[in-house]
């Protein structure tokens, strides 16, 4: 597990689609992740099933943000908040195949708890500031460092991260960087121009 983490935004869902659709269809993209709170329980079952099967074509990971009943309900892989279900529920729930992330902030013991536990990734952020979650506060690089040299599962970095200032974040240890506006908050055209760019950064940091 290696590469770009893309969490979905809240534009609309016709637009996320072909959005999503040319991203998976450029390569570059290692995880997906299924977050959408401003739409109703009612209408996340398309989307859900629809980037699911997306996903499945084109070989990507798909996890539920922290929700694991959901992820229950379709099979997927799941993100999980510290104040979401323990990460030992969802090992003992979820298919073997799917990815369980588990949100460390800037802690290594959260992380060793969650690892522990089974997790499948760990994530520590936010590294830079962030308008995703501008209430998170930024946590430097080495926390990064720290857990790369402890932990034997992928280091996912999350916040305020573009092609920009990733460099140092990959080189400090992060296996997998997670992006938002970066990616989706382009011009559809634009897209496929930044995914081959952050391809190109995780070549020269292998």
């Amino acid at each position: 597990m290696r590469g770009l983490y893309l969490i979905t935004n809240d534009d609309p869902i016709e637009l996320l689609l072909a959005k999503l659709e040319g991203v998976m269809a450029n390569g570059g993209v290692s995880v997906l992740q299924y977050r959408r709170k401003k739409v109703t329980k009612e209408d996340q079952a398309y989307e859900i099933e629809y980037m699911r099967d997306l996903c499945k074509q084109y070989k990507v990971h798909f996890v539920i943000n922290e929700d694991l009943e959901l992820a229950v309900q379709y099979g997927t892989g799941v993100h999980l908040g510290q104040n979401d279900s323990p990460v030992s529920e969802a090992v003992a729930r979820l298919p073997k195949n799917v990815l369980i992330g588990r949100s460390c902030y800037n802690s290594l013991e959260l992380a060793e708890q969650a690892v522990a536990d089974g997790a499948s990734y760990i994530g520590f952020g936010a590294i830079y500031e962030t308008q995703t979650k501008p209430e998170a506060k930024s946590i430097g690089l080495d926390i990064l460092k720290a857990a790369k040299g402890k932990f034997n599962v992928p280091v996912c970095a999350v916040g305020g991260l573009t092609v920009e200032n990733a460099k140092e974040v990959i080189e400090a240890g992060a296996d997998v960087c997670v992006v938002v506006s970066d990616i989706l908050g382009r011009p559809m055209h634009l897209i496929p121009e930044r995914l081959d760019e952050w391809s190109a950064l995780f070549q020269a940091t292998a």
